[in-house]
């Protein structure tokens, strides 16, 4: 760099300079150059945090692409004496835990993701489980995130790692409808977590008449089972009722006309056993469901463990209760 005309370069400092010297440089020295994010204020600004570069290589276009731990808490000073009340010690403390994400569509529609992450402790056991929906993902589009493990138990183990657990993949146009919005149909189709009891297996299916115009469904919801890559799965028998897997639960109400009216729901059931015996288990991670005939398609995703029974029964649409 050039010098402004007229100057010359500094004198060697003298040796009465050179203790203050010495102590600035030490001075510096302590600060460091860590500095935090622009915007952040508070705790978040104090705290320091380590940010990791990571080696995942990801599942079905979902990668972790980094991970922000917080920094350890340094040890007490031996020659210092701590007193702790133990009813002020939080029994969840936010844990300051997070990963960057990226998701790529290289399919060739829009799709809507489903991401289960698992934040991993030094041992490799789970510390939490966190999901993410990333909506409406474009063919050739990479979006990226941030999934946060958020509130932790004061005893949980020190989280090191992140891993993506479970991706799944539905059309854009075919995912359930986010909590607390309501269709352009007026008709919102989702399935719960299930239950599972001595091999027999139920999903409940939700129907709710979020619009503002009376609805009304008769018998059993239409079914199209799908593989991984959304492509029909053959060779499975879909059975009105669940008579044909299981008569441990009663019969089955008889379909009948069910009226919705606004704020009103419906259920139905898909009913299987996971048994298996000679050839190959079936799986079916995907369930595209229509309300009724000519009802708009909402892909679900139950994972249906279907064994090698070949069979699974569907319950008829009935009020539920309020």
């Amino acid at each position: 760099m050039r010098r402004p005309a007229g100057l010359r370069p500094a004198s060697a400092p003298t040796a009465s300079l050179l203790p203050v010297l010495a102590a600035t440089a030490l001075l510096l020295t302590a600060c460091g150059t860590e500095r935090a994010d622009a915007g952040s204020t508070g705790a978040d600004a104090a705290a320091p945090r380590e940010g990791t570069r990571t080696g995942d290589p990801g599942k079905d276009g979902v990668r972790i692409t980094s991970l922000t731990l917080p920094s350890p808490s340094p040890s007490p000073s031996p020659s210092r004496s701590y007193v702790v009340s133990a009813e002020k010690l939080p029994t969840n403390v936010d844990s300051g835990v997070s990963a960057t994400y990226e998701v790529t569509n290289e399919g060739t529609g829009p799709l809507t993701y489903t991401v289960v992450f698992t934040f991993r402790s030094d041992d490799g056991g789970s510390v939490t489980h966190r999901t993410e929906t990333v909506r409406d993902v474009g063919p050739g589009r990479t979006v990226r995130g941030t999934v946060r493990a958020g509130e932790l138990p004061s005893t949980a183990p020190r989280v090191t790692r992140a891993e993506v657990l479970e991706v799944t993949r539905v059309p854009a146009g075919e995912a359930p409808a986010e909590a607390g919005t309501c269709p352009a149909s007026g008709i919102r189709v989702s399935a719960d977590e299930g239950d599972a009891a001595m091999g027999l297996r139920v999903v409940g299916l939700h129907l709710d008449n979020c619009g503002t115009r009376a609805y009304t469904v008769e018998g059993y919801p239409l079914l199209e089972l799908l593989d991984d890559a959304l492509e029909p799965v053959d060779g499975v028998e879909i059975l009105d009722g669940s008579g044909g897997i299981t008569t441990g639960a009663g019969p089955d109400e008889p379909p009948r006309p069910v009226r919705l009216a606004p704020g009103e729901s419906a259920t139905a059931g898909l009913v299987w056993r996971n048994t298996t015996g000679s050839g190959t288990a079936v799986n079916v991670p995907h369930v595209r469901v229509r309300a009724k005939e000519g009802a708009d398609p909402v892909t679900v995703t139950p994972r249906l463990d279907l064994g090698t029974t070949g069979k699974l029964g569907v319950r008829p649409w009935t009020k539920a209760e309020r």
